[in-house]
């Protein structure tokens, strides 16, 4: 029996079937922003890769969920990357919106191992970074990729976000 968190078992499942090679690291405390997820791997802001969940409102208070994948140095313009994805509008999601279509708690969303495929679109700016950082499902769990790998393990689309 696991004592690792539910969405940790999830996240390891996920990465083991698209044959993600990075290392999954658990910390003793919760990274949940990329500045604390840096400073407790010892890497650039800059290499560590965000997690954001964005809804493309649909006039009934809910949306369709769009997750896009960006450096920790980088801020998401929404209305340009709105208008590069062909959507009217891209909204920060809630954290009940985020929880319900990645499984995951706003601060841990990984990449990949969600209840249902999410569009995803990858920030090019992480490739300059040889190792990238990424939560695996949880605050205080962390893998490492390459920008290719991710691209492959997401099957994101690439996508400029500023």
């Amino acid at each position: 029996m696991s004592s690792e968190h539910p969405s940790v078992v999830a996240f390891r499942a996920a990465h083991r079937e698209r044959g993600g090679t990075g290392d999954i690291v658990i910390l003793p405390d919760s990274v949940h922003t990329a500045a604390l997820a840096a400073e407790a791997l010892g890497c650039e802001v800059g290499a560590i890769a965000n997690s954001l969940l964005f809804a493309v409102p649909d006039g009934e208070g809910g949306g369709t969920p769009v997750l896009i994948l960006t450096s920790g140095a980088h801020r998401v313009d929404t209305a340009l990357a709105a208008e590069r994805i062909g959507v009217p509008r891209l909204k920060r999601a809630s954290p009940e919106f985020v929880r319900e279509h990645t499984g995951q708690v706003i601060g841990g969303v990984s990449p990949l191992g969600h209840p249902a495929p999410l569009p995803t679109y990858l920030d090019p700016w992480l490739r300059r970074h040889p190792v990238v950082w990424a939560a695996a499902g949880h605050p205080a769990a962390v893998f490492s990729t390459t920008y290719d790998e991710l691209l492959a393990l997401t099957g994101a689309t690439e996508l400029a976000v500023d």
